[in-house]
């Protein structure tokens, strides 16, 4: 069996020229001078010639095994579910294995990046979760402490101190509860009932569900050129409350003093635009890109004396992106915000 590899290439293409070298070099010493000259210009050509045929042979055995080997990387992208390119061996396979390590090479960086993106996302939730969660719970034990301590026994402090730990027990289950509702909504667990509901009537039982809360912190909640008539949209009807409450909630605990919430709808032609805007304190431009990550808070002292889990407006962001539409916030310092979101008409 032939030697195909290139050092059996190699070994018989050198024997050759050393066989040729030496049947010139006799016939040098055995021939005229004329024939010498014609042989002293042929001999360099020979050997050219066997150099180049050298180097197409291993070349041409070489770029055959890169064309296997590529062949077999081209059918591992396809196990891998990538999308199914014709393969052809005619192709410059050389261009095409660097191109694919360049983009394998970028890929990888880009799920590094992603993967080091996610531990810190994990490990900042952790850590607003479990702060959160001790500060009711450093506030339960103290006041259990001090009533086991003879507190118990005083009437102006019993009472009062079973009432701000059963508060700090409220604020533990609603933090809980909302964590599940955001769990549930990111993992699509939670499916939109959409049917056909009346906006104006959801809005103004929000509304009026929310009075007394308002009262308590002197805000005035007013539906703007409130419609005559039903506006009827595609929606689910839980969802849409929920988000309609959290952003009510949230300019509530947001608004001035003596301020207002006002609340409007905008015919857009295929949707409906629904605006809940404040007169309150604003936020300051490089929290909005933020605003709705979970626990984020621009004011943290200020978010927890109000009794928020810091989830509300994530919650609100994904039930509107469940819908299949978008929320927008625009806020200027010392002005206000605005909060506004889109649903189908239906």
């Amino acid at each position: 069996m032939k030697d195909l590899t290139p050092n059996g290439i190699a070994l018989r293409i050198s024997f050759l020229v050393a066989v040729t070298v030496t049947t010139i070099v006799y016939l040098l010493e055995h021939l005229s001078f004329n024939v010498a000259i014609i042989l002293s210009v042929v001999f360099p050509i020979a050997f050219l010639a066997s150099y180049v045929g050298f180097r197409i042979a291993v070349e041409k055995f070489i770029y055959k095994k890169i064309k296997l080997i590529y062949r077999t990387i081209h059918n591992l992208k396809l196990n891998r579910g990538e999308q199914a390119k014709e393969f052809n061996l005619n192709t410059d396979v050389l261009n095409q294995v660097k191109t694919d390590v360049e983009d394998w090479d970028k890929t990888n960086k880009e799920e590094i990046e992603r993967l080091k993106g996610l531990e810190n996302y994990r490990r900042e939730f952790v850590g607003n979760v479990s702060h959160e969660l001790k500060t009711p719970i450093f506030n339960i034990q103290g006041y259990l402490l001090t009533l086991l301590e003879g507190g118990l026994e005083d009437p102006k402090i019993n009472v009062n101190y079973l009432q701000k730990a059963n508060k700090s027990v409220d604020r533990m289950i609603a933090l809980i509860e909302d964590l599940d509702e955001i769990s549930k909504l990111e993992s699509g667990m939670v499916e939109m009932e959409i049917s056909k509901i009346d906006l104006v009537e959801l809005i103004k039982e929000v509304i009026s569900s929310l009075e007394m809360k308002a009262k308590e912190n002197k805000i005035n909640i007013v539906f703007i050129d409130q419609p005559t008539k039903p506006l009827w949209v595609l929606a689910d009807f839980r969802g849409i409350n929920q988000a309609l409450v959290n952003l009510i909630v949230n300019s509530i605990k947001y608004g001035k003093e003596g301020g207002e919430t006002l609340v409007k709808c905008f015919d857009m032609h295929d949707n409906i635009l629904i605006e809940v805007a404040d007169n309150g304190q604003g936020i300051a431009e490089e929290h909005l890109p933020r605003l709705f990550e979970r626990f984020y808070r621009t004011d943290k002292g200020r978010a927890r004396e109000s009794g928020g889990t810091g989830l509300g407006l994530s919650i609100v962001k994904h039930i509107i992106e469940a819908h299949h539409q978008t929320i927008n916030v625009r806020s200027t310092v010392d002005v206000g915000s605005t909060f506004s979101f889109t649903l189908k008409k239906a």
